[in-house]
């Protein structure tokens, strides 16, 4: 998947229609799991490349759909549009590729992880607007973030890596923390995989960062935002671990990393934003390390 181009006259109408002026539950309006959104349902997915994007880049982006997260869910169907002409117009990545997942609790939630597509061009809109908002979650302080990791790692096929070895990108968001492990039983209740033993959270970050460069958005504005725990996200990822006290800015954000990850430098990609996206930029940037030769450096652990 990943054909196609995305136009701003075709965002402009799917906007117009189903975005503007609506709420999370007007955009939203699923009330189950599409079973073609659902793990257990989906061999693998794939990012291809293609005539139109004859070398293509895997961006994955997890939205924490619990309910806490309902202001921040709005504010990203009403700024997609914006995110992805960021995307394209910067240029961060050649031949973007973008996948959603919406992320739960897998102890509690009916359908804790969703995956689209992978899509250029106004697809994934529909896509991200066909995915349930369960609004559920539990009070056990964390949510199941890992599941994007996991499947990103068992249950995706790309042609960056199989045919460059170039890493795709993953970015998951929340306002809440991470359980230590994956279960052998909540994975075979989301995948259908039967695995001998429960997966450590540490471990499927080593494998996952194998072929992708990961990066968890802590939310600082949402209704969980007490249980985001900084410092034990920061022991796990590093300065991938990215604090965000401004979520209206997440679009700039998610396309400064980008660049981050393809070599520019930070102090450049901030002085590139204007005002309070400067600002909220600078503020999610500040704990990268230095590049040396265009690249970021081995993760620092807090």
């Amino acid at each position: 998947m990943g054909s196609g181009m995305w136009r701003a006259e075709d965002w402009k109408r799917y906007s117009s229609a189903k975005i503007d002026g609506r709420s999370v539950g007007e955009i939203y309006t699923a009330r189950r799991i599409d079973p073609k959104y659902d793990p257990r349902n989906i061999k693998v997915r794939e990012s291809r490349d293609s005539a139109d994007h004859p070398v293509s880049t895997p961006i994955i982006i997890g939205l924490d759909v619990t309910g806490s997260m309902s202001r921040i869910l709005t504010v990203t169907a009403q700024k997609l549009g914006e995110l992805v002409k960021d995307i394209l117009m910067r240029n961060p990545v050649e031949g973007p590729q973008i996948m959603f997942q919406a992320i739960g609790d897998s102890t509690c939630d009916s359908a804790p992880l969703q995956v689209t597509q992978f899509e250029s061009d106004i697809r994934i809109a529909n896509q991200l607007t066909e995915l349930w908002f369960e609004r559920g979650g539990g009070g056990n302080r964390f949510e199941s973030y890992p599941l994007a990791w996991y499947f990103a790692a068992n249950k995706i096929q790309t042609d960056a890596w199989e045919k460059r070895g170039k890493k795709g990108v993953i970015f998951t968001m929340g306002d809440d923390c991470y359980p230590k492990k994956l279960n052998a039983y909540e994975i075979e209740a989301v995948f259908g995989d039967h695995v001998s033993e429960d997966v450590n959270t540490e471990a499927l970050l080593a494998q996952v960062t194998r072929k992708y460069e990961v990066f968890h958005l802590m939310l600082m504005q949402g209704g969980s935002a007490g249980n985001v725990n900084p410092d034990a996200w920061r022991r796990l990822m590093g300065e991938r671990a990215i604090r965000v006290e401004d979520y209206n800015a997440l679009p700039q954000i998610i396309v400064s990393l980008l660049e981050s990850v393809a070599g520019k430098d930070t102090e450049e990609i901030i002085q590139s934003w204007d005002g309070d996206t400067q600002l909220a930029v600078r503020t999610a940037l500040c704990g990268l390390a230095p590049k040396r030769d265009g690249f970021l450096r081995k993760l620092v652990k807090f």
